[in-house]
């Protein structure tokens, strides 16, 4: 498995291999950290066991090979010498014994015990602390020949003691005791030599395995990256990432159920983007269906509203409520067109330079707002933008803060520089937030800002108040519909669609004082800029 299908990655996206930080953690607790140490650990711990039982081995084997060797010159040295010393002996005689023991077996120190008579073959050596209580109970008793290693001053020692039996008859104990030192510093020499020589080898052993285990980390991860990176790729939207299997293993498994994933959540993708785009189509279909016989309905109902104070009063009522559901019904259907155009990219704007006191209080006049609303409108405001469209905005932004709010119902407009936010005096905790795209710090903006003193909005509402046909109170806003189609749910939506479409956006928050804030941002264009 190597290399990705695609390598696109977002605008804005954390680039290739993390932050900094997490790189540090990756480096410090990741996988081929783990792998290493593992590989390290396991090869440490292999070449000290076989160091140790190396070590025991030999030296095992070491001692056995003096041992049996130095059992069977005694026993063969003092049988020898044996045959020819007269019992009981004296001190004299037991000395020399001792000696000719000792002259054959390469001058070993030989101490030679008959009851109370003791001989050393070297009279200057000490013998009391190299033959032990134990060695002495074991060899007087007649058990044959018996040995022992012992520490003498720090130093090895191995004594080997044997009791002297009649040749002939029941070979019952003589009474005289022979035992033999031999010096084992030498086979300690070796064998610490020997540990010296296998303990030099592992630090060689351990840098070799580190070095193999990067190998096989580096195997190993390089499909693995390459599969994380896929799935990153996935995630920021690119469906068409896809990573190359190689190979019958684990990982080439897990790579082409990868890609199954990818082709299934591509295909469903697809598939609801077809669907989406079927419904569109039909909505618009039917609003531009029902745009005729809508018509006729409006101008039956209009008549009807005309002459309803000549009709009784049932009549007259029912009359008044169709004429009003009937012109709901028809700016409903121009919503539906409306957002229909937006889906399909078919608005354009028709952009001039304007003066935006001027726009607001012309929108607030045409809708009979402007006793209703409290203006604070900064004067010699130009922009280029589309009149309808700022009107289109104004409308519904002030149409929702008097149905919905409670007076005063303030209108302000200002300039700003910065980047686009909702209000430099709304709470800075408000989790709504909507970033224009050419957001800058020397960016000039318009904003318009529309406050009411009402219930204001909850956090959830005002995370899904753009969205289409949502409703904060869908009762409240029935009952209130006006005769400017306002309620259909779909006011908000168009009003952010048509801040977009002049490169700005509208954000809402909680007041200071309680009640909800609608900020309309607009680049500050003026004749001669370009817009976008």
């Amino acid at each position: 498995m190597s290399g990705t299908g695609r390598t696109g990655r977002a605008a804005g996206a954390e680039p290739a291999g993390g932050s900094p930080r997490r790189r540090s953690r990756r480096l410090v607790g990741g996988l081929r950290t783990r792998l290493v140490v593992t590989f390290v650990v396991v090869a440490l711990i292999s070449a000290v066991t076989a160091t140790a039982l190396a070590y025991r081995d030999a030296r095992t084997a070491v001692l056995r090979r003096t041992q049996d060797a130095a059992v069977n010159d005694v026993r063969a040295r003092v049988t020898a010498v044996a045959a020819d010393f007269d019992l009981p002996p004296d001190q004299r005689s037991l000395g020399r014994f001792a000696a000719k023991v000792s002259d054959g077996l390469g001058a070993r120190i030989v101490v030679a015990r008959y009851q109370d008579l003791v001989a050393v073959s070297d009279p200057l050596a000490d013998t009391e602390g190299r033959i032990t209580v134990e060695l002495r109970s074991a060899v007087r008793a007649g058990d044959g020949t018996r040995f022992q290693r012992v520490m003498w001053r720090d130093e090895p020692y191995l004594v080997v003691g044997m009791p002297v039996t009649y040749a002939d008859g029941d070979r019952r104990f003589s009474g005289l005791e022979v035992f033999a030192i031999t010096d084992l510093r030498a086979e300690r020499d070796d064998t610490a030599a020997l540990l010296d020589s296998v303990r030099a080898g592992i630090l060689p052993v351990v840098v070799v395995a580190a070095l193999l285990a990067l190998l096989a980390a580096g195997t190993v991860l390089r499909p693995v990256r390459k599969l994380g990176r896929a799935t990153g790729e996935l995630a920021e939207g690119d469906l068409g990432s896809r990573v190359e299997v190689k190979g019958h293993d684990e990982l080439a498994d897990l790579a082409r159920t990868f890609n199954e994933t990818a082709d299934a959540l591509q295909a469903s993708d697809a598939r609801l983007r077809e669907q989406e785009a079927k419904a569109r189509r039909f909505v618009a279909d039917v609003s531009h269906e029902l745009r005729t016989p809508l018509a006729a309905m409006t101008m039956v109902a209009t008549v009807l509203e005309e002459d309803a104070d000549q009709l009784p009063p049932d009549a007259a009522r029912a009359a008044r409520t169709v004429g009003a559901e009937t012109a709901r019904l028809a700016r409903l259907v121009e919503d539906l067109m409306e957002i229909s155009r937006f889906d399909a990219n078919a608005i354009r704007l028709n952009a001039t330079e304007a003066d935006l006191a001027d726009a607001v209080r012309a929108s607030l006049a045409l809708r009979g707002w402007t006793e209703r609303v409290e203006v604070r409108l900064a004067e010699g405001v130009r922009a280029v933008v589309d009149r309808r469209r700022v009107d289109v905005i104004v409308a519904n932004l002030v149409g929702n803060a008097l149905r919905h709010g409670a007076p005063p119902v303030t209108v302000t407009l200002a300039t700003r520089t910065g980047p686009a936010r909702r209000s430099t005096t709304l709470p800075s905790t408000d989790p709504t937030t909507v970033t224009s795209p050419h957001a800058g710090d020397e960016d000039e903006w318009v904003t318009l800002e529309v406050a009411d003193h009402g219930p204001g909005l909850p956090p959830e509402a005002r995370e899904r108040v753009f969205d289409r046909f949502y409703k904060a109170d869908a009762a409240r806003t029935r009952s209130a519909a006006d005769t400017g189609g306002q309620g259909s749910g779909l006011g908000t939506a168009i009003a952010l669609e048509n801040a977009r479409l002049h490169g700005g956006t509208i954000g809402v928050a909680e007041g200071p004082q309680g009640g909800a804030v609608f900020t309309l941002w607009l680049p500050l264009r003026r004749t001669g800029e370009d817009a976008e």
